[in-house]
């Protein structure tokens, strides 16, 4: 009988090739991230953001024209256009002064200084002098504002880096010239020391881009889920481009300008006409993704490298929104006007923020929101207080433009407001409401009167528009593009949220099939039958392997025992 032999490694071997291999992976992994830190555009981009002074050629507490005293806004504006005397006539073509989308036709007078409605405080139309406190010029307090005016612009809302520059809310975008106090909540506005603010001027820092944009519609996070004030010192976690202790950009490294042109999107122009990289174009915008990762960001042969021709890196990379600061989901004017006992009501909800204001109406609040998913191809189409509604279903004040057959729309996250509004019971129309008082006796003023009747006849009166006079309310929703708040990369959406039956954060999602969420019967049928096959032929093969020798060696028993 032939004697088998078993060959046994030594021993240690395996525990060798176990550290060999570990060593290995470290030494790749080191290399990937130096690889990574070293990427196209990298370098510039931290050097543009840590060594500031390498982009600084004037220091503007030297310059004699910033030492005259200053009695205003406009002076201290006078004094920046005796140097920078294109500067004004640049800003006068942009949104940020005219609060209108250029690229669109005026007569659709598309944009929040036109005709277009939000549901959070509607529309600016009669109640400029509040809205434009967050306007980038000085007295826009009626439709009778001088567009024109090269020294109603604010240079130092943008520019300045004290810290101190403050206007008024109520002030139709001017600072205070004297200490005012405000009754409401005990704050008092000083007047700026324009000199040393003046002469702070640099390039915009996130502290003057957020003090507007992170407080957009009244208050910290009411608007955008994914700006509030938590972005002003966050950390890597919350977003890896702006983290204090990850990239720490500020919004200009992405928001590049040109001609005082700031990238991205305004209303129906989409930020980006084409979706360009650095490396293909030097010359780009930096306002997309792929500007500076490419459009196959990740390592070679990468599944996630098959998704960016469909999805936008902000559905993976964006799993929630509003992950520090709560943001507004809801607001139903409809309940506005309640009182105790002849004054006002303020109700807060468990985080902290307001559920009822005598003012405004109802609100609800959320945190850590999950993403709702449309195709979008950059742009956005917007209603104005001139088109007509369906009342019977809820309005869409504001809607992604896109289709799966768009060769530019990608499957994207957006934050959903949703709230109700006053409308025209007639003339199937949006409403404008006159909400801030011009003067102490404005009775007409919603926050005033508290009479939504005249509040809206004067609104509609105000902007020359038609209105029967009968007005009903309707539910309507307005979308955010989500595009800050980048979690890290292990904290992405895992493939699993996606790609599942039940519960897929793209159930909605049409005209797309994706494996795991959708089935096809037969192609299920024949995936079913061939698994099965295959398993029968290893359990078949195995029996065979294992059965085969057993009866070889019994027939060998009986050959020999005959023997």
């Amino acid at each position: 009988m032939r004697k088998v032999t078993t060959i046994h490694p030594p021993a240690g071997l395996p525990w060798a090739t176990a550290c060999v291999l570990l060593a290995m992976a470290t030494v790749v992994a080191a290399a990937a991230s130096a690889q990574a830190a070293q990427a196209p555009g990298r370098v510039l981009a931290q050097q543009a953001t840590r060594e500031k002074s390498l982009w600084i050629t004037s220091d503007h507490a030297r310059h004699e024209a910033l030492k005259q005293p200053f009695a205003s806004g406009p002076q201290v504006t006078q004094a920046c256009l005796s140097c920078h005397n294109q500067a004004a006539l640049q800003f006068h073509k942009t949104i940020h002064w005219t609060w209108m989308d250029p690229s669109t036709a005026q007569s659709a007078q598309l944009g929040k200084g036109g005709l277009s409605i939000n549901n959070f405080c509607v529309n600016i139309q009669s109640n400029e002098a509040r809205c434009t406190s967050c306007h980038a010029g000085y007295g826009w307090k009626d439709k009778n504002f001088d567009f024109s005016d090269q020294s109603r612009v604010d240079c130092l809302v943008c520019h300045e880096h004290t810290g101190t520059y403050k206007k008024y809310p109520a002030g139709a975008g001017n600072p205070v010239s004297a200490p005012t106090l405000i009754t409401g909540n005990g704050k008092t506005y000083l007047p700026p020391d324009y000199n040393k603010v003046a002469q702070s001027v640099s390039r915009p820092s996130r502290k003057n881009c957020g003090t507007c944009h992170f407080s957009g519609g009244g208050g910290d996070g009411v608007k955008h889920g994914d700006l509030d004030a938590s972005l002003f010192k966050p950390n890597k976690a919350l977003d890896v481009h702006m983290g204090l202790d990850g990239q720490n950009f500020d919004c200009v490294r992405c928001h590049s300008t040109s001609l005082h042109h700031i990238a991205g999107r305004v209303y129906a122009t989409p930020a980006a006409t084409e979706r360009k990289s650095l490396i293909e174009d030097d010359l780009t915008s930096k306002i997309t993704c792929e500007s500076c990762h490419s459009d196959a960001p990740h390592k070679n042969h990468a599944k996630a490298n098959d998704h960016t021709d469909r999805v936008a890196c902000q559905t993976c990379h964006i799993p929630a929104f509003a992950r520090v600061n709560p943001t507004k989901m809801w607001w139903d004017w409809s309940k506005a006007g309640k009182k105790k006992d002849g004054k006002p009501i303020a109700l807060k909800d468990e985080l902290g923020k307001p559920a009822y204001m005598t003012k405004k109406g109802e609100f609800r609040w959320a945190r850590n929101v999950k993403p709702e998913y449309y195709w979008y191809n950059g742009s956005i189409r917007h209603v104005t207080v001139k088109d007509k509604i369906d009342p019977s279903r809820p309005v869409p004040l504001s809607e992604p433009v896109g289709t799966p057959n768009d060769p530019n729309a990608r499957i994207f996250p957006f934050k959903v407001h949703r709230g109700k509004l006053p409308y025209d019971k007639v003339n199937k129309t949006l409403t404008i409401i006159h909400l801030f008082p011009k003067t102490k006796d404005d009775k007409a003023a919603y926050w005033k009167g508290y009479d939504w009747a005249k509040a809206i006849q004067y609104g509609m009166d105000y902007a020359g528009l038609p209105y029967s006079g009968e007005f009903d309310w309707v539910e309507t929703s307005y979308v955010f593009p989500t595009t800050h708040m980048v979690a890290p990369r292990e904290n992405v959406v895992a493939c699993g949220e996606c790609h599942t039956a039940s519960g897929s954060r793209l159930a909605g999602i049409t005209g797309v099939y994706m494996p795991g969420r959708d089935n096809i019967r037969w192609l299920d049928a024949i995936g079913w039958l061939a698994a099965a096959g295959a398993l029968a032929g290893v359990l078949l093969h195995g029996l065979t392997r294992l059965f085969t020798p057993m009866l070889q060696n019994k027939d060998g028993r009986k050959e020999k025992s005959s023997c």
